[in-house]
């Protein structure tokens, strides 16, 4: 199994591949490939028979290469670590952290690649034989390995490690909340999950010496001795969910920082012209005025009502009172043939 340990304590559940299932990976790679090679090669030298053999020979060298190196690495860099034969027995090829390989890592896979596979790929069966993961000369340059995507139920599960009962853990609360976990180095990690996880296949005899041994270890690391009565297996299981929890807390304390900062950023960006700025509430329609029956006398004109805008109070129409004087009627003109009025001279 991979001797990798995340920040939660916990070990990869998944195993690095051996060089049967990484040879019979690589060959189909391989056959798929060379009948790429074939294809391009042949629409080339049709495409281009009126070049020189010079000009052909240049063009067949390049896609030699693309096929050799480039291609390969295109394929595991967009597909994650995955070729068609890693695909086909479960495998992936993953950074030495366990971590995506991105296009330099296979890039440098592909690059050396030409040199493991070379010589009948001697060099790559050699290094993988003489190295505690499986890795040829590619992985060890390129910083990766190849793991194992799928495996058996009963070999998926052997990495599962019992939890402590909840009564032990809230006992032991306020002991495990003032540990410093700061100084305990990951192997101690990755050899106390692994004896918790694989006590029930051991003689319980040896487990116990075991945990004995790894426990004082921990309590020197931590500066935590182990409570009295307290079985050592216990005590390193108690420490093992006590920096899951501290990760976990830290892990979701950084999501959701993101995802409020996230939430106020969309907040204070100004909203689209016309439309309501965040959190407004949109106005109701007001109710409509009831028509206003006919009256006798002057017709008074109604205030234009603004919308949107408040309404200033408008004053009150003043009733006019005094009767308003109509001119008096001039004096009829006298008729020329008699009046008493006014007649123009002749």
């Amino acid at each position: 199994m991979s001797e990798l340990v995340t920040g939660e304590a916990v070990v990869l559940g998944l195993r690095t591949a051996r060089l049967p299932s990484r040879a019979l990976a690589r060959l189909l790679d391989w056959v798929v490939y060379t009948v790429a090679y074939f294809i391009l090669a042949v629409g080339l030298l049709m495409g281009l028979s009126d070049l020189e053999e010079a000009a052909q020979m240049a063009f067949m060298i390049a896609v030699f290469v693309f096929c050799t190196v480039l291609l390969p690495t295109l394929v595991e860099t967009l597909s994650q670590g995955r070729s068609l034969g890693k695909i086909a027995l479960g495998l992936r090829v993953v950074r030495a952290d366990g971590g995506p390989i991105r296009f330099r890592h296979a890039l440098v896979r592909g690059l050396v690649g030409v040199i493991d596979f070379g010589l009948l790929a001697m060099p790559a069966v050699l290094t993988s034989l003489f190295s505690a993961e499986g890795r040829r000369l590619g992985d060890i340059f390129g910083g990766t390995m190849v793991i194992r995507e799928r495996l058996p139920q009963g070999a998926r599960d052997q990495g599962a490690v019992p939890p402590v009962p909840p009564q032990v853990m809230h006992a032991l609360g306020a002991d495990l909340v003032a540990l410093d976990l700061s100084a305990v180095p990951d192997g101690l990690w990755l050899s106390a999950r692994q004896v918790l996880s694989r006590m029930h296949e051991l003689d319980k005899p040896v487990a116990a010496a075991l945990g004995d041994r790894m426990a004082a270890d921990m309590a020197q690391r931590t500066g935590w001795p182990v409570p009295a009565g307290l079985p050592s297996l216990v005590y390193l299981g108690a420490v093992l969910m006590e920096r899951q929890r501290r990760e976990w807390e830290r892990a979701s304390a950084a999501a959701y920082t993101t995802y409020a900062a996230q939430l106020a950023q969309q907040q204070q960006q100004p909203a689209p012209y016309g439309a309501a700025p965040y959190g407004a509430v949109p106005a109701q329609p007001g109710p409509t005025a009831a028509p206003v029956p006919a009256q006798a006398g002057p017709v008074q004109a109604a205030p234009v009502r603004q919308l949107g805008y408040p309404q200033a109070p408008q004053p009150a129409a003043v009733a006019l009172t005094k009767p308003v004087e109509q001119p008096a009627e001039q004096p009829a003109v006298a008729e020329a043939s008699g009046g008493g009025g006014f007649a123009p001279p002749a």
